[in-house]
């Protein structure tokens, strides 16, 4: 997936997803709005720790922003729980989460300091690297790619050889961990650029379509589909794992702010925590926040979105999540980029992600970081 939210031109292929459905809705109606000289600044209020309860232990609560890359959802639900449960501010944080702005570029935001911290997918924050913006990963959240291809067992697929000769519906815009799966399997494979819309590969008009395991899996699902009648072609599973949900700063803030890092990162571990254990209580909350900011939610898709999460955070065979960045999968997503030549060269592994952990001191307990 390539400059996913990222620039006004790229906000326009956000239409592709048949998730983002309701985006054209909301544009027009912003639209219509600024031409009546009415203001929507109050449907787009942050989500954020203010109005808590002051911090227990008399610390300085420290304003902290947070800017995720899409609207209120499941996807970011542990850090709505932190904020609601207080375990920000436990921390001394005074945690505000941005509202999302398609009109916005995440570059600008980050350069100009409008946002502490960002979440970013990793080929995402590799290309902002490649343009001049100083970021770190600090924190990698999700250790493994939710991206696919599906098919249906209808058409006879069932291994990734019977992929030759069929046609696959591809976001527009997103066609590059596609070919770079065809290309590493030899595979002859038609892409067609689709728009808003399963529809295409509802109707048998394609034999595979591009979806997210924690989204448009599940929508396809809702169309009358039992999970036993479809395939997954999970792009990990092939050696493409194009990581989403790593926890990014500018470099200058982990060099003169350590201690601010490692609090929001161990805060942010204690919040998912919570959000996992406390599955309906924070469902509710999502969808109070959606409903307030008058976006459509599905309760049963937020709960579907958290638990995908759960298993994308914390794999089978593990108790906590793992918030390292592999250097295997940071170097093969760099290795393709390059050889697409939407980079010109590698950033050294060791120059783009430094971890909070490195950040403390073995004589610091667990959960207190070092200061400047």
């Amino acid at each position: 997936m390539i400059e996913k939210y990222h620039f006004v031109k790229h906000h326009l292929l956000l239409a592709t997803r048949p998730w983002l459905l309701f985006y054209a809705v909301w544009l027009v109606a912003v639209l219509a709005g600024s031409c009546s000289g009415k203001s929507h600044d109050s449907d787009k209020q942050p989500v954020s720790s203010a109005e808590r309860l002051p911090d227990s232990s008399g610390a300085r609560l420290r304003k902290v922003t947070l800017m995720p890359y899409w609207v209120t959802s499941a996807q970011f639900a542990g850090f709505y729980m932190g904020i609601e449960k207080g375990i920000f501010r436990k921390h001394s944080i005074d945690l505000e989460v941005l509202p999302f702005d398609p009109f916005k570029s995440t570059q600008e935001d980050i350069e100009n300091g409008n946002a502490d911290f960002s979440l970013l997918w990793l080929v995402n924050a590799i290309k902002l690297r490649s343009q001049g913006v100083d970021i770190v990963n600090i924190a990698q959240f999700s250790s493994r790619s939710s991206l696919m291809l599906l098919a249906k067992k209808s058409s006879g697929i069932r291994k990734i050889s019977d992929l030759n000769g069929k046609k696959a519906a591809i976001w527009s815009g997103f066609e590059l961990l596609p070919q770079a799966l065809f290309t590493k399997y030899n595979l002859n494979v038609k892409m067609i650029a689709i728009g808003s819309t399963n529809t295409l590969f509802l109707l048998d008009g394609v034999d595979l379509i591009s979806a997210n395991w924690f989204d448009e899996y599940h929508s396809i699902m809702n169309n009358g589909y039992d999970s036993n009648e479809l395939v997954p072609f999970f792009f990990a599973d092939y050696g493409l794992n194009f990581l989403e949900d790593g926890v990014y700063c500018l470099s200058e803030k982990a060099r003169k702010d350590p201690q601010l890092c490692c609090d929001f990162v161990i805060a942010a571990l204690e919040s998912w925590t919570y959000a996992f254990d406390h599955k309906e209580e924070t469902i509710d909350l999502v969808v109070r926040i959606a409903k307030k900011e008058n976006q459509p939610v599905n309760r049963a898709h937020q709960r579907w979105m958290l638990s995908r999460y759960r298993e994308l955070y914390i794999p089978k065979g593990r108790q906590s999540i793992n918030t390292a960045l592999s250097s295997g999968d940071y170097n093969n997503v760099s290795e393709i980029m390059l050889n697409s030549k939407l980079i010109s060269a590698v950033i050294p592994y060791d120059s783009f992600y430094v971890p909070f952990s490195s950040m403390l001191r073995s004589d610091v307990p667990a959960g207190k970081a070092v200061g400047k």
